[in-house]
């Protein structure tokens, strides 16, 4: 289905739906095919490829609302579907504050070419990609005899959809995806370290092919015999390919559901510094071919570019039509694009030269953070470091605190962000973090 098919689709659905009681409709019709392949020990493991497509509707009856979803697409038989979810919506409880968003908020059309869609992808054939996650796993497999397995995977999407709203919203967005990753794990005397690398692109040619599986031995190399280390506050650097992690908490406390229900540590923090004066990151949604680019989010509210926290400061929150009118707030948009930090000036290495004693986070292991207190604590590993250089590896610690008080001993951001993630995160540098281990 093209898309003026599928906006002749919606367009009839949304007009369906107001004829038999809807106040307010809001259909997506979208398509989505993605292909895995695993290969484990050279040996294919799996192959799969997946092509769905499907319409969902929100529905506003009678101060009452409801979601559904259906892969029939044939008019008669979407006709019935709309009439029973009308009839369905009319049982359930009012709730004043279910409606479309405020038209002026919409996307209005006439945005850039955000070059996130590879039209060449979809004639990609198996054999090559197959090629490709052979090609990574061999760069690992066999070149040490600690290893006791390598497995690769190689994965892409193509997505479209298209939106339309009762009240005057009318979008359509793509994009695709592709990436290879490797995992190695090895058998020592003291343990069975494993990790990983990957690379992915928005763009199939831009690809990076090589040296996936040699950096995912690398780094599991690297593990090998790791030790403990004393509990205590220490200097401690956050890579960046992990320090995402650490964000979760901070974003989902800046969500309007979790404000709403009292879940947030960041309740009335906005214009109140949260961390330190190094933190800086904005939502920028427009970067060209960045995984996180959009003209406009899930509810046809037109994407903006803002900032989220300035200078340590709280600027804005994460907050979409439904609850901004709980709260009584202006929605901004209930998701993130991409969210992009200032950063610094040295890279990792950089960042552990200057390290006169400290502990390089590489991964995080299980844990939790209590939303409305900031409490935390996390499993991680990596490696201890002395006068600037990577010692011994360490595991079985956690890292704990409170996420109020935690960013604030954020000293330094590197200059090391990794472009083909939404989140443009660097390694971080931090001063009296608590960690425990023996």
């Amino acid at each position: 289905m093209n898309t003026n098919e599928k906006y002749k689709l919606a367009d009839l659905v949304v007009a369906h739906a107001l004829k038999n009681g809807a106040k307010e409709v809001f259909v997506e019709i979208y398509d989505n095919r993605s292909n895995n392949i695993e290969i484990r020990d050279q040996k294919i493991d799996s192959l799969k490829e997946s092509n769905r497509s499907g319409l969902s509707i929100s529905l506003y009856v009678d101060n009452r609302y409801s979601s559904h979803s259906t892969n029939r697409m044939k008019e008669a038989e979407l006709y019935k579907f709309v009439e029973e979810a009308i009839n369905a919506t009319r049982y359930l409880a009012e709730d004043e504050f279910r409606s479309l968003p405020d038209p002026e908020l919409y996307y209005q059309g006439g945005g850039q070419d955000l070059k996130i869609f590879d039209s060449g992808m979809d004639s990609v054939d198996a054999k090559t990609k197959i090629d490709l996650a052979t090609n990574a796993l061999n760069e690992a497999y066999q070149k040490d005899d600690r290893i006791l397995s390598v497995s690769s995977y190689y994965f892409d999407s193509i997505s479209n959809s298209v939106m339309v709203a009762s009240n005057g919203f009318k979008g359509e967005s793509g994009n695709t995806n592709t990436g290879i990753y490797v995992t190695v794990s090895m058998k020592t005397e003291t343990g069975r370290p494993n990790d990983y690398w990957v690379e992915s692109s928005l763009f199939f040619d831009k690809l990076k092919t090589s040296g996936i599986g040699t950096k995912a031995l690398e780094r599991t190399s690297r593990k090998i015999n790791p030790k403990k280390i004393a509990s205590g506050k220490y200097s401690v650097i956050v890579e960046n390919r992990v320090a995402a992690n650490l964000l979760s908490p901070l974003y989902d406390s800046m969500t309007g559901s979790s404000i709403y229900q009292k879940q947030s540590f960041l309740i009335g923090k906005q214009g109140l510094p949260v961390a330190s004066e190094v933190f800086t990151a904005i939502d920028d949604p427009h970067i060209p071919s960045a995984p996180g680019s959009r003209l406009f989010d899930n509810e046809g509210l037109k994407a903006v570019k803002r900032p989220i926290i300035e200078k340590g400061v709280l600027k804005d929150y994460y907050i979409d039509t439904y609850y901004g009118k709980k709260l009584g707030m202006k929605p901004t948009s209930g998701s993130s694009s991409n969210v992009v930090f200032e950063t610094g000036t040295r890279n990792l290495d950089e960042l552990i030269a200057f390290m006169k004693n400290g502990v390089l986070i590489t991964g995080f292991i299980g844990g939790n953070c209590n939303g409305s207190t900031g409490d935390f604590s996390y499993g991680i590993e990596g490696f201890y470091i002395e006068n600037g250089q990577i010692v011994y590896p360490v595991n079985e610690m956690n890292i704990t605190g409170n996420m109020t008080q935690f960013w604030f001993n954020l000293k330094e951001m590197g200059s090391d962000i990794r472009e083909d993630d939404s989140i443009r995160i660097p390694s971080l540098r931090f001063e009296g973090v608590q960690l425990s281990g023996i």
